[in-house]
């Protein structure tokens, strides 16, 4: 029995949401799952079809923690444990240090929630709670440094990329819909991300502007929310962008992945905005799965799912004149069609079942 305690589950959406459903349903095939999650809007017909045996704990923030470990414990002493795996420091922080004396844990670490000053009470909460797992679960290169410095022991700490069950088949009508919405567009960028200052998604808007003399014909389309949707529609109004730009706060799963098949282009040059900075970009990782390369940021993990010069490039987000440069240097003498190629065959290292095999080792 595999247990996983997570603050961030299905049917949430974000890159921590999919990464932990997808490693729910990767070890369900080397054992039953019990995954223990947050209590969310529309979740009963998600568990109703899971497949997977999940405790949705509710009540205020500050006791749900104490609640949702009270629960483990309960569970952990009726049946026999084969390993824990927490989404975050804050889910291992209250879980009985006995439960875990005689069963692998591991608690996985993405980058901004890491990203505390030496020497604060939150720094020290989290590397007490991190101390407690037998494994610390990096996403990237840039994640572990991220954590040594901060104060973690460099020998706890194992990479392992987060895993991608793309490319998944698309049916006609999501297919023709995504057709329709690019018609005779050329080049074809998207952006699949949460809408925050760290995306840099102002500096697309201005750099989409920049590149219309060049490509007449350009389209580029944001899927995602956050606070930072008003200040891009006026952005793009300010900019004069009409039919060029098409910012959609929610998509279907199935209109997302067919969007990123017709694109030729997934642009998202993050950048670092106070405590926070891109761990990995699953994102990238998706979109390569349907042969569309990338251009990333260069600070954070992207350089683990992006070949710079591969599959694509890495750009300095806050400069306009980068970002603008990578983009025609992405697209130059059809440059893409190679990126993209390459792309594709670089995903395949990213498939779960290769993924969760490097789990099952360390256990």
């Amino acid at each position: 029995m595999f247990v996983i305690s997570t603050r961030n589950f299905p049917p949430d959406i974000g890159g921590i949401q999919n990464l932990m459903g997808g490693l729910a349903l990767a070890l369900l095939k080397h054992g039953p799952v019990k995954v223990f999650a947050e209590k969310t809007i529309e979740e009963s017909n998600f568990d109703k079809n899971a497949g997977i045996d999940i405790t949705r704990v509710s009540g205020f923030k500050i006791f749900r923690k104490y609640r949702k470990a009270n629960l483990i414990k309960e569970f952990s002493l009726k049946n026999s444990i084969r390993a824990f795996f927490f989404d975050h420091w804050k889910s291992i922080e209250k879980i009985d240090d006995m439960i875990l004396k005689n069963t692998k844990s591991f608690c996985l670490i993405h980058s901004k929630e890491i990203n505390h000053e030496t020497g604060t009470l939150i720094n020290r909460r989290m590397l007490k709670a991190l101390n407690k797992a037998n494994y610390v679960i990096s996403n990237s290169e840039f994640t572990k440094k991220l954590a040594v410095k901060n104060g973690l022991n460099e020998k706890k700490i194992k990479i392992i990329h987060p895993g991608c069950n793309y490319p998944i088949k698309i049916d006609n009508r999501n297919l023709d819909k995504a057709k329709e919405l690019y018609r005779n567009c050329f080049p074809k960028i998207i952006t699949v991300a949460r809408l925050d200052k760290r995306k840099s998604h102002q500096n697309i808007l201005m750099t989409i502007k920049n590149l219309k003399p060049r490509f007449p014909n350009i389209k580029y389309i944001s899927i995602g929310d956050g606070n930072e949707m008003q200040n891009l529609k006026n952005l793009k109004n300010e900019l004069g962008l009409g039919n060029e730009v098409l910012l959609l706060n929610e998509a279907s799963e199935l209109l997302k992945v067919a969007l990123l098949e017709q694109s030729d282009l997934f642009l998202m040059p993050s950048v670092i905005y106070k405590k926070s900075v891109e761990g990995f970009g699953i994102s990238f990782v998706e979109a390569a799965a349907y042969g569309t390369g990338s251009i990333g940021g260069v600070v954070g993990g992207a350089s683990d799912a992006i070949q710079d010069g591969v599959s694509g490039y890495l750009c300095d987000g806050t400069d306009l004149n980068s970002i603008y440069e990578t983009i025609v240097k992405f697209y130059d003498n059809d440059n893409f069609k190679k990126l993209g190629g390459n792309a594709f065959t670089f995903s395949k290292n990213f498939h779960w079942d290769k993924i969760i095999k490097k789990y099952i080792r360390l256990i």
